[in-house]
């Protein structure tokens, strides 16, 4: 039969993967994708541009709505005595996600949608942006969180005292060690997501599939919550952490509160190297 013999030759190979994954995808000669060059460490040039200061207003504002919707919501279930009557942690569950799904679409195209410090860390370590704008950001995130919250208490002081004010704390019965491991992970959880749902490669090669890059990233941290609240009530957020901290400023909320600043900053930390080195293995790419 005609052709037999180059069918033989060929093999499995004649009805190859038209979509290669894995390493198959990165031996392709052509791209179908543009690998954003790495941003510099320092870019001076960043603070006489005016959309580096709209981008941390904009950090500043979504953290603020951030604080007061979900310091409310906290708030809420913590006054009811039975949860039945409430909302309930997965209501406060949904409140975060919720939020971060709603801001990260509007402030997305402006600053790129962090609205946490853990977020922003990660992505200075895969140098996605400068440390110039990492710092203003994570500065701006932590003053709009303090502001979020200090409006919470401003409407309502007696019971923003008495209800704890959102702080995080490590629950009864859990050690320091559990609760920093909470954080890691649940930290480690988001900022994966947040590598995978916006990942250049990934909306290229994945362009068939409609995807809301904000959807996942709000589901995680719903998902975080859920899992989580019972240990700490769960930060996976050093700027929601600390307004909520010194805006109640009991000794309650300060004794803990490096777990939600050093846990969060490890899991940011171990997801971008997950993410670059094993998932996208750029350290090993051929030049």
């Amino acid at each position: 039969m005609e052709g037999r013999e180059e069918d033989v030759r060929v093999g499995a190979n004649k009805y190859g993967e038209r979509q290669p994954i894995g390493t198959a995808a990165q031996a392709r000669d052509v791209k179908d994708y543009t690998e954003p060059p790495p941003a510099p460490l320092f870019e001076p040039g960043e603070l006489s541009s005016w959309s580096f200061y709209r981008a941390g207003i904009a950090e500043f504002v979504a953290t603020f709505l951030f604080l007061y919707i979900t310091v409310l919501t906290v708030m809420g279930v913590a006054k009811s005595a039975t949860k039945c009557s409430t909302v309930g942690i997965q209501g406060i569950a949904w409140a975060f996600g919720g939020m971060i799904f709603a801001l990260v679409y509007c402030t997305a195209g402006i600053s790129g949608g962090h609205i946490n410090p853990a977020v922003t860390f990660g992505l200075l370590l895969a140098r996605k942006l400068s440390l110039t704008r990492a710092v203003f950001y994570m500065i701006m995130q932590c003053l709009g969180a303090i502001c979020g919250a200090g409006v919470v208490k401003a409407f309502q002081k007696n019971q923003y005292e008495i209800l704890g004010g959102g702080a995080n704390t490590v629950s009864t019965g859990y050690a320091k060690g559990s609760g920093l491991g909470a954080e890691i992970v649940g930290t480690f959880v988001l900022v994966y997501t947040v590598f995978s749902a916006t990942d250049a490669k990934r909306n290229a090669r994945d362009s068939h599939v409609p995807i809301l890059a904000p959807l996942p990233i709000g589901f995680a941290v719903f998902l975080v919550h859920l899992a989580t609240i019972p240990i700490t009530g769960t930060g996976i957020n050093p700027a929601r952490s600390l307004g909520a901290a010194l805006i109640y400023n009991q000794d309650q909320a300060w004794d803990d509160h490096w777990i939600f600043w050093v846990g969060p900053f490890i899991g940011a930390a171990l997801a971008s190297l997950y993410h670059q080195i094993v998932i996208r293995a750029i350290p090993f790419k051929s030049k």
